[in-house]
């Protein structure tokens, strides 16, 4: 599916939700690309990718970034304590805020640093014991202790199960969103992310469909 398709079915999706065009930010999941499948979007003039871990977004970015003006980047992968200044230092979005001791640790860095990226505390809708995030019943006090640390938390982000109809996760990470007052919503991959507009995606995070299958590292 080419890039220009897939921004027809986000504004499409926009049109039918009744969401205002253009609401809908559209990540480039570019993990795992050859460089010259990422550049062949770059050069299509889009500009927000996300990348699953810190040193392999380290390697790729700040070499594209010479080239292209304008360029977003989001992690959306798990993300090491220990890797968190680097994080901060290279994302303008981290979607994988998902436990006390990282919230502490990137309230000091925000402090060194004098600036943070936008965050999104990863909640755990399905309860499935091998993946990160927050469980739902613990998401309201996480989202205000790190609010009360000065994080600039916008929004949330899930992974639904995949053996589970994602809707269900999309509106109950809706509901949690709503309750603590948070606008942003990360939810929605290549196969559903058109319902995950419908159910209010903000921030969707579509790979495969844009790039192809992923390559081998």
């Amino acid at each position: 599916m080419s890039l220009t398709e897939i921004r027809d079915k986000v504004a499409k999706q926009e049109a039918a939700s009744a969401r205002a065009a253009g609401s809908t930010t559209l990540i480039a999941v570019s993990k795992v690309q050859p460089n010259e499948r990422v550049q062949a979007i770059l050069d299509e003039g889009h500009r927000v990718f996300g990348e699953n871990r810190v040193q392999e977004a380290a390697g790729k970015w700040p070499a594209f970034r010479e080239r292209y003006d304008g360029i977003e980047l989001h992690l959306i992968g798990p993300l090491q304590t220990n890797k968190a200044r680097q994080a901060m230092e290279l994302a303008q979005a981290i979607h994988t805020l998902d436990r006390p001791k990282l919230a502490k640790t990137m309230a000091r860095l925000a402090q060194e640093l004098g600036t943070c990226p936008d965050l999104f505390v990863q909640v755990n809708t399905g309860e499935e014991t091998q993946k990160a995030g927050v469980l739902p019943a613990d998401a309201d006090g996480f989202i205000q202790e790190s609010l009360a640390m000065d994080l600039p938390v916008r929004g949330l982000m899930c992974i639904p199960p995949v053996d589970e109809e994602p809707s269900l996760h999309f509106a109950l990470l809706a509901k949690i969103a709503a309750r603590n007052g948070l606008k942003g919503l990360s939810m929605g991959m290549s196969s559903d992310f058109e319902r995950a507009i419908a159910l209010g995606a903000t921030h969707i995070r579509v790979g495969s469909a844009i790039f192809g299958e992923r390559v081998a590292t």
